[in-house]
């Protein structure tokens, strides 16, 4: 089983748990704020995906196998859950959605389209794996080493999220030797078949270019009711850019 954190309703309203499953690199910690406000009036849970985390390892990360997983989260949460993935994790929740579909209310899907693209997250894997952590007893000096191989600020941020500090030498809550390994299947698009007929949701990063309008008749033909919005000035981490825009739209669709 995955490894969650559930996020209580403050007020409880009946409504059905909401599933959020993050992206690549990424961990239930990084939704946080957004799920501690989300759960106002149901529960809400985060999961570390496989690899990820607090979660179990393993030498495959397709996403049959993370539909999977996240199928086991609702059924032992009720048997049915409105949910949230991110890129990654929007995938694997497309996945769900099409083969379980019983399983899921509502569906969001943050900037990730079903379809296989060409660009490739390994180099940030093998940087992570090539800084020397017996060396590193700050984040400030992890944060300088990784500068090395990742310029970017907000990226190297995102990534030391998951470099645990508790642990002397500090360790990567991440297995990066698989994740590079498949990374093949986590970018690409195995082609699930099914339809799923519910409520769907693809929110998009106005300056991403993951969702374009040519993915959209793929989309509608797998998600026939699928609504598109995008929230402004944004881009991939469109959640962690504009949070508060973010959850209001979540917030509007699951309620509609």
């Amino acid at each position: 089983m995955l490894a969650t954190t559930l996020h209580p309703a403050s007020t409880p309203s009946g409504l059905p748990p909401l599933l959020i499953a993050h992206g690549l690199y990424g961990s239930a910690r990084n939704w946080g704020v957004i799920a501690r406000r989300l759960a106002d009036t149901r529960d809400v849970i985060a999961v570390d995906m496989r690899n990820h985390g607090q979660s179990p390892r393993d030498p495959v990360h397709r996403y049959p196998q993370l539909a999977d997983d996240l199928a086991d989260v609702v059924a032992a949460h009720g048997g049915q859950a409105d949910v949230l993935g991110h890129s990654m994790g929007g995938k694997a929740a497309m996945v769900l959605a099409l083969t379980r579909p019983a399983l899921v209310g509502r569906l969001i899907v943050a900037d990730i389209a079903p379809v296989a693209y060409d660009h490739d997250q390994t180099q940030n894997a093998i940087a992570m794996q090539m800084l020397d952590l017996s060396t590193l007893t700050t984040r400030a000096e992890a944060d300088a080493a990784l500068a090395l191989t990742t310029p970017d600020p907000a990226l190297r941020a995102f990534f030391l999220q998951s470099l645990d500090f508790r642990i002397k030498p500090p360790v990567w809550r991440l297995n990066l030797a698989v994740l590079a390994a498949e990374m093949p299947h986590i970018i690409g698009w195995a082609g699930t078949p099914g339809q799923f007929d519910g409520p769907a949701l693809f929110l998009t990063g106005a300056n991403s270019p993951y969702v374009r309008p040519e993915h959209r008749p793929a989309i509608l033909a797998q998600f026939p009711c699928g609504r598109f919005a995008k929230i402004p000035d944004t881009g991939h981490w469109l959640h962690a850019e504009k949070p508060r825009e973010f959850e209001e739209t979540v917030r509007v669709f699951l309620t509609a």
